[in-house]
């Protein structure tokens, strides 16, 4: 009797070892970098509304939330100091998922014909890939516009920054982070490649692969093969500007 119930606790003391190890894996509700302790940024030009504004200001936050804004903020001894001289500290959102300030392809003219032969390879002048619908060789930075009636309609509905890409491709290039000031298009320029982007739609391509989900998958996947295969320099491939740039996107943030 009583090892069954040393059986019986032990069983029980593992169930909730693994409840409490999966539990670990559940996704954060909520912002994902939770840190810990005193953040303090002085000396900043910080904006509270559109119209009001503190100079040489310090913000204050700890556990993750902002908890002091002014000129005469208390500045806890354990606290991470950060000068932020020259700098503007505004109240909005970021926008992750934009194409602001980038034109949208438009597809060839014409349906499909079906009495054509197929289109198996991409009509992309250059040295690019087989497949029209992979533009990991498009950045954000290099065909960015600013665009002010649009920047105005954002900053209205109380966006300040914006992750900004090509909505074209399944693989779509990389991303750039512009904020919405009425500025040049060099002023407003944050990171020019912040992130590469990748879609299960082909967009304008008028290759006939892939025509469906499936084949959008396993175009991605293939891709990533690819990649692989051309970091060890084939000869036989010679320059690759979409395999290259491939390659070079996965540092980026997806």
């Amino acid at each position: 009797m009583r090892r069954l119930k040393t059986a019986s606790l032990l069983l029980l003391f593992g169930l909730q070892l693994s409840v409490a190890v999966s539990q670990e894996t559940y996704p954060v509700n909520g912002v994902a970098d939770k840190r810990t302790g005193v953040y303090a940024l002085t000396n900043a030009t910080i904006f509270k509304d559109a119209q009001n504004s503190i100079t040489s200001g310090t913000l204050l936050i700890k556990e993750g939330k902002i908890v002091a804004v002014g000129t005469s903020v208390s500045i806890p001894k354990d606290a991470t100091v950060i000068d932020c001289k020259g700098k503007f500290i505004y109240p909005s959102f970021i926008d992750i998922y934009s194409d602001y300030g980038i034109n949208t392809p438009q597809r060839t003219p014409g349906g499909f014909n079906f009495g054509a032969p197929a289109q198996l390879t991409s009509n992309t002048k250059g040295a690019y890939g087989w497949n029209q619908a992979i533009k990991s060789e498009v950045d954000a930075i290099n065909i960015f516009t600013a665009d002010a009636a649009k920047a105005k309609g954002l900053r209205e509905a109380g966006f300040g920054v914006v992750l900004t890409h090509q909505k074209d491709g399944i693989a779509r290039g990389t991303g750039t982070v512009v904020t919405l000031a009425d500025q040049m298009d060099n002023l407003v320029v944050i990171k020019e490649k912040a992130s590469s982007h990748y879609s299960f739609s082909k967009g304008t391509s008028t290759q006939s692969y892939p025509g469906s989900l499936m084949g959008s998958i396993a175009l991605l996947r293939q891709s990533f093969l690819d990649g692989q295969w051309y970091k060890t320099k084939p000869s036989a491939e010679g320059v690759n500007l979409s395999l290259q740039a491939w390659n070079n996107n996965l540092a980026y943030p997806l």
